[in-house]
Order: structure tokens, then C-alpha cells, then sequence
């Protein structure tokens, strides 16, 4: 619990770090291209969310129960939308806004920890990055769409459990949201098997990271900021983890 109320809290050190240091560039270039992308995918969702409970009950050949069925259909339909919605614009402006985020991360770590060596930049190990954010990416949608397809699948075959479909698909984006605002960090120190045994051993603080960030892609407003705080945010708790809290 207290590794979550850390990932939860470390939003506001994380904008604190940003205002004293004065590095809004990183923060405002996110936020114009959350909003450019959030107008696209929101039309795109508005697009099929009418025809997305009608599909689902198309799959249902009985009469009986049907009334049931058109009532868990409607809602695990809107829940579908909701979570790839989510899903699909998380995965696409952190694709888009990484080399803003890893400098963000960057820069936050060595106004925190001044002592560390400065990251060079080298051809070779900007393609080398390059590539293995690729993997993690991969590997990351790839579990989190089959897991999320199975909650869904289980909430219709099981209907007692449908009202907590939502919740768990939420703690299930949290999870890999936190993984993908701590890599920004983790990118730079390891490679992708040591970072998916860094995030799974911090698996509560991930959650605790991700679930502001999933709940502010949410709100009206907060989809704009949640990138560069969740960035900022997982940058300070994961280098607290690496390095320990920095002397003030």
C-alpha cells in the first residue's frame, strides 16, 4: 500500500521538479500533441460506439434471456470502447512523444542527481534504444489486449462479475501505464529483461503510478497533461528505487 500511495503521490514532486527547474518545454510539446491526436481517436471512437452493441448481440442465437444479454452487451460494449479507446490513444502518443519524454526523464535525472555521469549521444545506441522500446512496446500491447480480452469475454460469459470487469481492466491499464512511464527512465540503465523484472518486482508502484495517469486520460482536460506528468512522475520513483532518495 505504500509503495502505491508513493506512485500515486509522486505527481506533484514530479510537476514541483518541472516548475523549479523550469523544464516546461518537455511539458507543453506532450500536451499539443495530446490534444492533436486525443480530437482523432475520440472521432474515430464516436464513429463505431453505435454499432459496437449491436455487433455483441448479434452473437447471442437465443430468445430466452436475450433481454439479459442486450442490457450486459450495452455495457461491456461501452466498456470495450472506453478501455481501447484509452488503450489504443496511450500507446500512440507515447510512440509519438517518446524522444520528448526520454529528455524529460533525462533531464529530470540529472537535476536530481547532478553527481551521475551525462548520457552521451551516439548514433549506435539511439538505434539500439530505438529498437528495444520496440519490444517493450510489443510485448506490453500485446499482453495487455489479450488480458483485456479476457476480462471482457469473462464478464459476458459470467455476469455476476460484470460489475467488476471495469475495475479490473483499469488496475490491468494502470499497471502497464506505470511500466511505460518508468521505461522513459529505465531505458537508459537497462535492457528489456532487467526492466520487466524491475517493473514486476515494483508491480504496486507501477499500479500507483499508472492509475493517476489512466484516470486523468479520463477527464475532460486532464488527457492533455497526463503524459509529461506520468513521465516526470515515474522518472522520480523509479530513480528513488535505483539510486535512493537525493539529498536536498
Amino acid at each position: 500500500m505504500q509503495s502505491f500511495l508513493k506512485g500515486v503521490t509522486s505527481y506533484l514532486k514530479g510537476l514541483q521538479l518541472i516548475a523549479k527547474h523550469g523544464l516546461w518545454l518537455y511539458f507543453w510539446i506532450p500536451v499539443l500533441l495530446s490534444l492533436v491526436l486525443g480530437v482523432v481517436v475520440l472521432q474515430a471512437a464516436w464513429g463505431i460506439s453505435d454499432d459496437l452493441g449491436g455487433w455483441l448481440i448479434s452473437f447471442y442465437p437465443f430468445e430466452w434471456g436475450k433481454a439479459t444479454f442486450e442490457k450486459i452487451a450495452t455495457v461491456t460494449g461501452g466498456v470495450s470502447l472506453v478501455a481501447f479507446t484509452l488503450l489504443v490513444f496511450r500507446y500512440i502518443i507515447m510512440a509519438i512523444a517518446a524522444p520528448f519524454m526520454s529528455l524529460l526523464s533525462e533531464r529530470l535525472e540529472q537535476k536530481m542527481y547532478p553527481e551521475l555521469p551525462k548520457t552521451s549521444f551516439s548514433l549506435p545506441k539511439m538505434l539500439s534504444d530505438l529498437v528495444r522500446g520496440l519490444r517493450i512496446a510489443l510485448r506490453n500491447i500485446i499482453r495487455e489486449v489479450v488480458i483485456t480480452l479476457f476480462l471482457l469475454i469473462l464478464g459476458i460469459i459470467v455476469p455476476i462479475i460484470s460489475p467488476l470487469v471495469p475495475i479490473m481492466i483499469i488496475l490491468v491499464q494502470a499497471y502497464y501505464a506505470g511500466f511505460g512511464n518508468f521505461d522513459y527512465t529505465l531505458e537508459r540503465r537497462m535492457g528489456v529483461r532487467e526492466s520487466v523484472r524491475f517493473v514486476k518486482t515494483n508491480r504496486t508502484l507501477a499500479i500507483g503510478n499508472g492509475i493517476v495517469f489512466v484516470v486523468l486520460l479520463m477527464t475532460v482536460v486532464g488527457f492533455l497533461f497526463a503524459l509529461p506528468l506520468g513521465t516526470a512522475a515515474g522518472a522520480v520513483v523509479t530513480l528513488e528505487e535505483l539510486e535512493g532518495s537525493p539529498q536536498s
